[in-house]
């Protein structure tokens, strides 16, 4: 008779790990199911996660189910928040054609309001498309996290967000995560605009590190080199620019290092 995952754990002994979460959008559904099976592996403590983009997202709605009702909390938080993000979208008109439905292919290419939006975000900036900064997201995230559990979690917790004025990555800790945080962490230049936070502006996490690396130096693991990259004013308000300082953002990505200990 084969042993189920629950009986095979009970002769283990307790292992801390921590998680890396990259970001990639619906690449964060498909994480959010490894997250869920994992959970139920009651050998496994995490004590750590760094996250990116819907990995950060997948992060913090993790630790805020979990410290609310255990791994079950968990299980049933990311459940919630994924229904809820896919909820929201319901209505869009950005889906797949008819005819990809019927050929069972998962693409927009062939979406005629894909296209279109696609063409208008090569010439405009999200400043023309959406100067009142809508984002979905952030009722979503309203709704479905309490920060204040999440700020005294035990489960330490690592967030990357790009500062579009440097390039470089800043790392958002337990206390300091807010909806604009994750909202950061997960701004897509050509899609949204930048996010303010303390006076400076973020995008998207995985120009700089996806997935962060940073909580392992702040873990006692190998640390990471960074070379300093070039400098910006201010957040760019022209498509054109967005592209632009992308570039050189993008490249900080090929220059890590990994030192030895």
């Amino acid at each position: 008779m084969q042993a189920t995952a629950s009986d095979a754990s009970v002769s283990r002994d307790t292992i801390l790990v921590d998680l890396a979460l990259q970001g990639g959008g619906s690449h964060g559904a498909f994480t959010w199911g490894v997250l869920d099976r994992l959970l139920e592996e009651t050998w496994l403590r995490i004590d750590g996660i760094s996250g990116t983009s819907a990995g950060a997202m997948n992060a913090v709605v993790l630790v805020d189910g979990y410290e609310k009702d255990g791994p079950k909390g968990a299980q049933a938080a990311l459940e919630d928040f994924w229904r809820r993000v896919s909820h929201s979208a319901r209505f869009r008109p950005i889906r797949r054609s008819p005819l990809d439905i019927l050929l069972g292919r998962w693409t927009l290419d062939t979406s005629p309001f894909f296209v279109a939006f696609d063409l208008a975000a090569r010439v405009f900036s999200p400043y023309d498309m959406n100067p009142r900064g809508v984002n979905p997201l952030r009722e979503v995230l309203a709704e479905c996290v309490d920060f204040g559990r999440v700020a005294n979690s035990s489960i330490r917790l690592f967030v990357t967000a790009t500062n579009v004025r440097t390039g470089r990555g800043r790392v958002f800790r337990n206390s300091e995560l807010t909806p604009d945080v994750l909202l950061a962490s997960a701004c897509l230049p050509t899609l949204f605009q930048a996010i303010e936070i303390d006076g400076e502006a973020y995008w998207d996490g995985g120009y700089s590190g996806n997935a962060a690396g940073f909580g392992a130096t702040t873990s006692g693991c190998s640390p990471f080199c960074w070379l300093p990259g070039c400098y910006r004013c201010r957040a760019p308000r022209k498509e054109l620019e967005s592209r632009s300082r992308g570039c050189p953002i993008s490249s900080r990505m090929l220059r890590w290092v990994l030192c030895p200990a």
